[in-house]
Parts: C-alpha cells; sequence; structure tokens
C-alpha cells in the first residue's frame, strides 16, 4: 500500500521526535518541510535525512506544489488556527499537536472545517499510547476496582525548557496539564462537567506566569478529578506521567508513572470482622496485543488508519476538544475564583 503522504509545518526542537516516529512507521513519507526559518527547515531535512524532501517558508504555496495527502501541524499554539485550516482548505487531512486550539472558539471553527472538507483533524495526545496508560485504562474498564469513585493524581517536575514556554501564560494548565487531563478522561470513562482552579507561581519559579496548579474535576457519574501540579518543583520530581491513585467501589489502583503499579480490592471472603476491610492484591494485567502502545508512533499509526479507512482516530479533533475545555475551563476557574460548568463551553 502506498505510504501517505505529509507536508511538516514546523521545525523546531519539538518536530524531530514526531518526525521520527512517523518515518518509523514506514507508512508515511515526508515530502515537504516548511518553516519561516530556512536554515531550521534545512537543519531538519538533513537531520532525518530527507534528501527530497522541499523546504521552503509558505505551507500555501507548498501544498499547491506538492500536493500531499495529509499535514503534520508542529507549530506554536498561536498559529496552530491558521496552519490547519491552510491544510484543510488544500483538501489535506491534519494532524496536529496539543493542545489543538489556542481557543475553544478556533477548535470548535476547526472541527467544523474538517467536516466540511471530509477529512480527518486528530490531536497527538501520545501519552494515551503509554502502555501504563492502556493497562490502567483497559483495567479499570473490566471493573478491576469496581466503579471508578475518585482519581488523584500529583504532576511534579522542574523542566528548564528555555523558548516560548516560559514566556507563556498559564504555561502548566495549557502546554503540559492537557495530557493529564486527557488521561484522566480516560481512565474515569466519563466527561468533563465542572471545575474549580486555583493557579500561581511559585516564587522560585523561571516562567513567566502559572507554573502551578490544582485543580478539582467533577466528571460524569459522581467521578471525581483531583490534580496538583507544578513545573518548578526542584527535586524527588514525579514521572512525566504523574503519580496517580484510583479509587473505586471495590478497592484502589496506585501507579507511580513508571513501573510500580500496584492495587488491592476488599476480601469478600472470609474477612472478619474489624475497623478496616481485609484487602488481596490483585494484578493488573499486562498489555493485550490490540493494545495501541508507541506515544507518538501509535497516534500516527491511527491517523494513517483513519486516513485508509474513514474510521475516526481515537483523537479525533471532535472528541478532543473534551480535553481543551477542561484546560479552558480550569484557566476560566483561576482568573474568576469561580466554578466554571464545562459542559457550557464545548
Amino acid at each position: 500500500m502506498n505510504r501517505i503522504r505529509v507536508v511538516a509545518a514546523g521545525c523546531g526542537r519539538m518536530s524531530t521526535n514526531f518526525l521520527k516516529a512517523a518515518l518509523e512507521t514506514n507508512e508515511v513519507e515526508i515530502v515537504g518541510l516548511v518553516d519561516p526559518d530556512l536554515v531550521r527547515a534545512e537543519e531538519r531535512r538533513a537531520e532525518l535525512s530527507l534528501p527530497d524532501a522541499a523546504v521552503g517558508p509558505d505551507l500555501a504555496a507548498m501544498l499547491l506544489q506538492l500536493r500531499p495527502d495529509a499535514v503534520f501541524d508542529i507549530v506554536v499554539p498561536s498559529v496552530r488556527h491558521h496552519v490547519a485550516t491552510t491544510a484543510l482548505d488544500h483538501g489535506c487531512h491534519i494532524l496536529t499537536e496539543k493542545p489543538m486550539a489556542d481557543t475553544l472558539e478556533n477548535a470548535r471553527d476547526l472541527i467544523r472545517a474538517a467536516r466540511a472538507a471530509g477529512r480527518i483533524h486528530a490531536v497527538i495526545q501520545n501519552r494515551r499510547y503509554h502502555p501504563g496508560v492502556r493497562r490502567i485504562a483497559r483495567f479499570l474498564r473490566q471493573g478491576g476496582i469496581g466503579e471508578v469513585t475518585g482519581l488523584y493524581c500529583d504532576f511534579f517536575l522542574g523542566p528548564h525548557f528555555g523558548g516560548f514556554r516560559e514566556e507563556m501564560r498559564h504555561v502548566l494548565l495549557l502546554d503540559m496539564a492537557i495530557h493529564t487531563f486527557d488521561v484522566a478522561r480516560l481512565f474515569s470513562g466519563g466527561a468533563p462537567e465542572t471545575v474549580w482552579c486555583r493557579e500561581w507561581n511559585p516564587g522560585n519559579s523561571w516562567y513567566a506566569h502559572g507554573a502551578a496548579a490544582i485543580a478539582v474535576f467533577e466528571m460524569t457519574g459522581g467521578v471525581v478529578f483531583n490534580y496538583r501540579g507544578s513545573w518548578a518543583a526542584e527535586g524527588l520530581r514525579t514521572s512525566w506521567e504523574s503519580a496517580w491513585r484510583i479509587t473505586g467501589t471495590r478497592g484502589t489502583l496506585l501507579w507511580d508513572g513508571e513501573d510500580d503499579m500496584r492495587a488491592e480490592v476488599v476480601r469478600t471472603v472470609g474477612a472478619p470482622p474489624g475497623l478496616f476491610s481485609s484487602f488481596d492484591s490483585v494484578p493488573v494485567p499486562p498489555l493485550d496485543p490490540h493494545d495501541r502502545v508507541g506515544g507518538h508512533r501509535g497516534v500516527i499509526e491511527d491517523f494513517v488508519q483513519a486516513i485508509r479507512t474513514g474510521r475516526p482516530p481515537e483523537t479525533a479533533g471532535a472528541e478532543n476538544i473534551k480535553s481543551l475545555a477542561m484546560v479552558s475551563g480550569a484557566i476560566d476557574s483561576a482568573e474568576t475564583g469561580q466554578l466554571v460548568h464545562l459542559t457550557e463551553m464545548e
């Protein structure tokens, strides 16, 4: 089967892992690289050994010239709407970095544009495709700890990125927490309904704004998701996947975001009465052959399959807007100090 011909828009540092993952699938051909900084585009072409790929500063012109099947959007959020609509206007499918847009209204517009164009519009939510996330999601769906009642998540790291992130407003919520919020939707099996959020910039922060936050979401079914995070937390850091405690009607699951994954359920046979219940440890099953993993690669493989079959990918924009609504609602709550109803935002 012919490979999907792709033009990549945006050749900054974030593009390297994205494009390497695409090439590893062996289902994608990178035919063009677009960036206002041509030196950067040339560097990426050399780094990825793409001697035949066109290089240029103008996306529309390159799409007219090459007529690819799809565009990979790896630009900063402020120009994402322009890049995505340009791709859709030229009949291309679009796979975009997160967040899918810089505002909810722009996200809604992209969903409308993709529907009108009859093209796939999907988002790189690569942390859904982590093996641990997949194992837990399936375990919860199968009732491993009963019905989920609560999600408690800690995210504490101190990365010194440099560049645009250190100048962003709401940097933790907008640039990173969307990954965690998206995974919480997957774990809960429901949709977000309300959020209350407190955001601040710690005294040691090297970010301009909003490097720490606490948020409490209510999901459908009465599930509560409690998020605590900081991007200016030096020492004793968590995993990038966060540290999780998930409670259910029959027990609890703990995951450190890396290798330590444990679950206990209430012992129902032969348990003596007492102040506390007795518990049995239960294993979280290993990956199933049908579990899609691989981070960026997993998302890209789903995107390619969606193009070939017409079936919406797991991270389709029309579905992923719920994760963006969680971010937007948390920001609104932090700015107003009020509880925000997310069902009114999508």
